[in-house]
């Protein structure tokens, strides 16, 4: 697929309330452009409120916000309901980390364990960002949130691992700074039944004290550093994306610092916290290469 084939007819209209350089605002427009008909179940998130107010909504699409406990179950709920009035539209929870990692995992493994029919996308902001940058299980090792000023010091939960062992036909990992490869996930996804899962990284601006600017450029240095890992696990295999096949050697790979250089979250991070984000780097690449 080339970018030139991606739909240009657009559902997620302008006008939202995102902050510029919005990640989820970027990935809520790609989605509407891989799936024909989405049905969007959104949690208590930053989601739940750049969107607008009804009915000024920037959504042309059917969409409910539900508590942020209950995405999983309320997307349960609404596929079932489709196939039973024989409705047509593809269910897609779409949830952050908190309403994924924490407050909604229970949920969320529920749908899985019952092959409820859904896509449920974790954008990964890796922080509470419509409350005040809390930390979230999904932060980073040594990042700044406004409820760990010197660092969080615990690693980042792997949620899609998490999901792999649910024995999914499909689990991904994807990133707005790479349009063409989530609208393609995204189609994979729809063509199974059950649940499927796919974790997005999402730059946060004003979470991860960002310019608005580098978005795009802070998500392919995290493709690049090999911080973050495209993959996707599909009928029992996992495949390495192509796009980070290229990185999977540690000398291929660009200096860790370059990303989190661009970032205020990780000013003044200590030499000893890098060393241990990097040894981390290379526990998630061979975790990775046991499933393939």
């Amino acid at each position: 697929m080339l970018l030139r084939d991606v739909k240009f007819e657009e559902k997620w209209l302008p006008g939202n309330a995102a902050c510029p350089g919005c990640g989820l605002s970027l990935g809520l427009r790609l989605l509407t452009k891989a799936i024909e008909k989405p049905v969007v179940v959104i949690p208590a998130s930053c989601a739940s409120v750049v969107q607008g107010a009804w009915p000024k909504s920037s959504a042309s699409f059917p969409l409910l916000n539900i508590a942020m406990a209950g995405a999983g179950a309320a997307a349960s709920g609404i596929a079932n309901a489709y196939e039973m009035l024989g409705k047509e539209g593809t269910v897609v929870a779409w949830a952050g980390d908190g309403g994924t990692a924490d407050i909604g995992l229970q949920a969320l493994s529920g749908a899985a364990e019952r092959g409820e029919n859904i896509i449920f996308v974790m954008y990964d902001n890796e922080a509470y960002m419509n409350t005040g940058i809390q930390r979230s299980s999904s932060t980073p090792h040594g990042a700044w949130t406004t409820t760990t000023p010197e660092g969080k010091r615990e690693f980042k939960k792997d949620v899609a691992a998490i999901m792999l062992v649910h024995n999914l036909e499909y689990v991904a990992t994807a990133s707005v700074s790479y349009p063409v490869d989530f609208i393609e996930k995204l189609k994979k996804a729809e063509a199974h039944k059950g649940t499927k899962f796919i974790q997005l990284y999402s730059p946060c601006p004003p979470g991860w004290r960002l310019d608005a600017s580098k978005t795009i450029e802070v998500g392919k240095l995290a493709v690049e550093t090999g911080a973050w890992i495209l993959y996707e696990y599909e009928n029992g295999k996992l495949t390495i994306s192509p796009i980070s096949s290229r990185f999977r050697e540690k000398k291929a790979r660009r200096p860790l610092i370059d990303y989190l250089s661009l970032q205020g979250r990780f000013a003044g991070i200590s030499q000893q916290d890098i060393a241990k984000l990097e040894a981390e780097i290379d526990r998630k690449w061979e975790f990775l290469s046991k499933f393939e």
